[in-house]
């Protein structure tokens, strides 16, 4: 396995303050959440999007996925859905990212799974991939299972396994992984108070079934991406990302052999 660490994590701070974290805490990657406070977003100009890249390679470091906010199964418009994906696509070209994380945003998956088919052609010719997140109205990896297989592009399409969200939801380790092994492309780490108290917490220390996960993933060998979730963002309040880089390597480096 390979540790990243989301973006998300460190509000209000820039770029170069997130690479420097990364290294020194022995994080191959990066998770870039796609906002102008991170200052890495679709609006960025060639030459930016250029700088953003090669400040991150000269650290040694690669993108493991930008974490997009398309709502992939969402009320909007096809055609404003389609577009702003496309672009958060040409991003992640631009920045050497194999994909970009979408949320389902909605539960009818014949809904994304027609947005899913109309960017397959050019993300394929791009090189990269749609990850959809174990999130809000598909928590669960079989709804997740079921909006991939119906879009039936697994060339250009991955699932984001986040922790927290299938568990807190009822669906069990197990049965999250027997549906997402298929398209698992980057693991999403967290510990949490409870299921009902998803306040974050240090790793090991809350209710997520850490060992349960990390089980599943060395038993099946899965050597990709996992990224630390640390929601700074959305709970100020609790400790810098620094603290709790330590205990997401030691699960990784525990599960990762």
């Amino acid at each position: 396995m390979k540790l990243a660490m989301s973006t998300l994590g460190m509000p209000g701070q820039g770029l170069d303050d997130a690479v420097a974290v990364a290294v020194a805490h022995r994080c191959r990657g990066l998770e870039l959440r796609l906002h102008p406070d991170t200052g890495v977003h679709a609006g960025l100009a060639e030459g930016e999007r250029a700088g953003v890249r090669s400040r991150i390679e000269a650290a040694g470091l690669e993108v493991a996925a930008l974490a997009g906010y398309t709502r992939i199964c969402g009320p909007a418009p096809d055609d404003e859905v389609v577009e702003g994906l496309l672009r958060d696509l040409r991003l992640a070209r631009d920045l050497g990212a194999p994909g970009v994380r979408v949320f389902p945003g909605g539960a009818d998956p014949e809904v994304g799974a027609r947005r899913l088919r109309a960017v397959a052609d050019e993300a394929a010719d791009l090189g990269v991939k749609v990850f959809v997140e174990t999130h809000d109205h598909m928590a669960l990896g079989a709804a997740v299972a079921e909006l991939l297989d119906a879009a039936g592009t697994p060339g250009t399409t991955g699932a984001i396994w986040d922790l927290l969200h299938p568990w807190r939801h009822g669906e069990p380790p197990a049965e999250t992984f027997r549906h997402l092994a298929p398209h698992l492309a980057v693991v999403q780490v967290k510990d949490s108070v409870s299921a009902t108290d998803t306040t974050p917490v240090p790793m090991g220390s809350g209710s997520v079934p850490l060992e349960e996960c990390g089980e599943l993933l060395r038993a099946a060998g899965f050597s990709g991406w996992v990224s630390l979730e640390w929601e700074r963002t959305w709970y100020p309040h609790v400790a810098p990302v620094e603290e709790i880089l330590p205990g997401a390597l030691a699960w990784v480096e525990k599960f990762g052999e």
